[in-house]
């Protein structure tokens, strides 16, 4: 969903976050697969500690590399640079003490050191010595009259002493920077309610939502605010504009159910430690959103000194560490999400689903199962439990999961379309086709047109399977192409146009379609399998054997993997026609 807009959440951080994210990147996490019952063991010399730090920071795991440069740094504390990477890990992992003692060593040797500042100066908010992080602030280098952290947290301290004359003026430095208009506008209102100047407020929640009617922090906030001075319609009018556009947000809809049971709803923001953890978590979700995972991770773990409990703060950490795939980390966060706050159903559901992701896989199920009976009414919950079944391929298990979640829903809307497909090719895969079908037909018929990608692998899941089958072959080329048309980068897709082709025995139509889908997924092995066999009915044998070896390379499932060994060794004509042809992958043919 639409976020406060930035130029780039990087400008509130120091060049040194960016000389080093180097460290933070390139590399899967090695923590995804740790035993979490492993203690750290430390190296026995100032070089191992320092190269054990320095891995760990390529493979993003910020404990084992908190941990390894702690030591080094006790061997070695004169070394600035040193200190400089262990400071930017501990920030990352959220060891606020080592941190904090790392940023005052940095500032006492260079006190224009912006992050070292930076810090400090969160620090000083949060024990409400607001004049002091006012200071430290104002001494972390040049070009601060231009940074929106650093405007924005000194407008917080303000607040905090009760000037909001002074606090709206320091937001109002960024009037002449375009990109920051929403932000400005949004948090000078949530300044205005905190220090009592509703018409002020007013006027800046006005401009902030009419800026951008679907960025959530704003709607809430805003509709909060009107209900606060019982104007319960104007609220409900508020949520029901972003429900338009986005249904079913928790927030909103937990916000819109405690006005309408006349039950007050708090403000946003209480205090200014939390208005500047509002400001931290804004720019942590802008730096998630441009890629830039090291700043946004920096900017959340502050936030999260300020404000522990703030839910969406939380939530975004952990979708964070799930990008990096490390999931232990990403649960631990997801476990602190509060156990009242709208989001925590998700961050519930997110846990099980990681579960799976890590290999625990009867514990991820018996952990969705164990939210089910305690949710038996959520439809979220039946349906992860329904998709981590389909991922240990239980497809009957999963079709009568589905099923559950479908008659919690009553009449299916637009939005329901993923739970018929997901049931859909559920019932394909336990070979219960005539039931598939049916499903497959519903979801292309509610799926909507604004979601081009999904219909696109509704389109082709179903076309993919007549052409298999034999049957609706001129229908199945329509939703096919209808399908390229829809997604013409996806690889998957293509591969199964081409796949049809080869099916009909046009050969080098299907040449030309799976060489296209190649092109776009190199590595994927079913598509270079395919084109090995369209390769050899059309005589070019030695590319199809290339295109099978790379088949074989690029780790297929073993079923597949024996086929393709046999043709390797025998070509296709040796090869039973059961044998060459295999049946359509699930998830990877329909995306899921």
């Amino acid at each position: 969903m639409p976020v406060l807009k930035l130029l780039s959440a990087r400008r509130g951080l120091s060049a040194l976050v960016l000389s080093v994210a180097g460290l933070m990147a390139g590399a899967p996490s090695f923590a995804a697969n740790a035993d979490p019952n492993e203690q750290l063991q430390p190296a026995l010399s100032l070089e191992g500690n320092y190269l054990s730090a320095y891995v760990a920071g390529v493979a993003r795991d910020t404990e084992a590399a908190s941990a390894f440069y702690r030591q080094a740094i006790e061997e070695d504390p004169r070394n600035v640079e040193l200190l400089e990477r262990a400071f930017v890990a501990f920030l990352a992992n959220g060891s606020m003490p080592d941190a904090f003692r790392a940023a005052e060593r940095l500032a006492q040797r260079d006190p224009s050191n912006s992050l070292a500042q930076f810090t400090l100066a969160v620090r000083a908010m949060k024990a409400g010595r607001f004049a002091d992080a006012r200071a430290a602030l104002s001494r972390g280098g040049r070009g601060r009259q231009a940074d929106i952290t650093a405007i924005l947290l000194s407008a917080w301290s303000q607040a905090g002493q009760k000037n909001g004359k002074a606090a709206l003026q320091a937001v109002d430095r960024l009037k002449n920077e375009q990109a920051f208009t929403q932000f400005r506008e949004y948090h000078a209102a949530l300044i205005a309610q905190l220090v009592g100047n509703n018409a002020e407020a007013e006027k800046r929640f006005k401009a902030a939502y009419d800026g951008e009617r679907n960025t959530l922090q704003v709607v809430d906030a805003y509709a909060r605010f009107e209900a606060k001075r019982g104007r319960k319609d104007e609220a409900l009018a508020i949520y029901k504009t972003f429900e338009e556009a986005m249904p079913r947000h928790p927030v909103v809809r937990s916000s819109v159910d405690a006005i309408k049971a006349g039950k007050p709803l708090p403000t946003t923001v209480t205090s200014a430690q939390e208005g500047a953890a509002e400001v931290l978590y804004g720019l942590g979700v802008v730096g998630s959103g441009q890629g830039d995972e090291l700043t946004a991770v920096i900017y959340l773990r502050l936030g999260l000194y300020l404000n522990p409990n703030h839910p969406l703060a939380l939530v975004t950490l952990g979708d964070l560490y799930e990008k990096l795939k490390q999931y232990d980390n990403a649960n631990e966060i997801f476990a602190r999400v509060p156990k009242d706050a709208p989001v925590r159903p998700s961050a519930d559901i997110a846990i099980g689903q990681n579960l799976e992701l890590m290999g625990r896989g009867p514990e991820a199920v018996s952990y969705l199962e164990k939210l089910q009976k305690e949710r038996p009414e959520d439809v979220e919950v039946v349906m992860a439990l329904g998709n981590v079944q389909r991922s240990r391929k239980q497809f009957a298990e999963a079709a009568e999961t589905y099923s559950k979640a479908i008659q919690l829903i009553g009449n299916p809307e637009r939005s329901h379309w993923i739970l018929f497909f997901y049931r859909g090719t559920s019932y394909e895969r336990a070979k219960m086709w005539e039931k598939g079908e049916a499903d497959l037909k519903k979801a292309m018929e509610l799926v909507p047109d604004s979601l081009p990608a999904g219909k696109a692998q509704v389109l082709n899941y179903l076309a993919y399977s007549w052409v298999d089958r034999g049957e609706n072959i001129d229908e199945a080329f329509k939703l096919l192409q209808r399908a390229v048309e829809l997604s013409p980068r996806d690889g998957m897709i293509i591969d199964s146009l081409g796949w049809a082709y080869y099916r009909l025995g046009r050969y080098d139509d299907a040449v030309r379609e799976l060489e296209k889908a190649v092109e776009l997924k190199a590595g994927d092995p079913v598509i270079n399998d395919h084109l090995g066999d369209a390769y050899w009915k059309v005589g070019r044998k030695l590319e199809a054997k290339f295109q099978w070896n790379h088949a074989k390379d690029s780790n297929p499932e073993h079923e597949d993997l024996v086929r393709i060994l046999k043709k390797i060794d025998n070509g296709m004509d040796e090869v039973p026609a059961a044998e060459v042809t295999p049946p359509p992958a699930e998830p990877k043919r329909n995306g899921g």
